[in-house]
């Protein structure tokens, strides 16, 4: 996919049906992010300029991928992709919750503006992944260049192994990270091509299970 401008038919095209609202709220976004970037270093500001493609667009494509899930848990949020990206789309779905973690006090604090900002159906945990809830419900967990994917599952077996499903996104370097993987785990497993990154995929995990 080329560089765009963040026109509403890029994103409907990648997430399915979204407002007009929505879009602006986007929009909207995006400039709070690139103002707290200058100062805080979000995301790497080689990535700045295609925005949309690299980060926003990457992000929404979880959401078809969904099945319509409404509980979601972000691991490691960060500069908020794909959790903030996936809540500003659900913020207009009755029930929707999105748990963002983070324990980086200037990320956690660039989260909370921006869920404050917009009213957005989220909890920001300013904590580590392991000192979260294990009793959190969650029927998606998503992690964006977090760690390997065994870490990855490790981090999510909580939610995993019971009904809740994983979409991680991953680079040219997934299949190896999947042969280690199995040597610890059993899983089902989909792998869905990047509509937006060449060689790049999207995990999808369910029924996860220590070998």
């Amino acid at each position: 996919m080329q560089a765009n401008d963040g026109g509403l038919q890029d994103i409907v095209k990648v997430a399915g049906h979204v407002s007009r609202e929505t879009h602006t709220i986007l929009h909207s976004f995006v400039e709070e992010f690139q103002r707290w970037n200058r100062v805080t270093n979000l995301v790497a500001q080689s990535t700045v300029p295609d925005i949309w493609n690299r980060h926003v667009l990457d992000s929404a494509q979880l959401l078809p991928l969904s099945r319509g899930a409404l509980r979601w848990l972000d691991l490691g949020s960060g500069s908020g992709f794909p959790g903030l990206v996936v809540a500003i789309l659900l913020r207009e779905s009755p029930g929707a919750q999105v748990h963002l973690v983070e324990s980086n006090r200037k990320k956690a604090a660039f989260l909370n503006r921006i869920v404050g900002l917009y009213g957005l159906p989220t909890k920001v945990h300013a904590k580590r992944i392991e000192d979260i809830d294990r009793t959190l419900e969650a029927d998606v967990v998503t992690a964006r260049a977090l760690t390997s994917l065994p870490q990855l599952l490790r981090l999510a077996e909580p939610w995993l192994s019971t009904s809740a499903i994983g979409l991680f996104h991953k680079g040219r370097g997934f299949k190896e990270e999947l042969k280690e993987s199995s040597l610890r785990w059993r899983f089902e497993l989909v792998e869905h091509e990047s509509v937006i990154q060449n060689d790049s995929v999207v995990l999808e995990i369910r029924n996860l299970r220590r070998i």
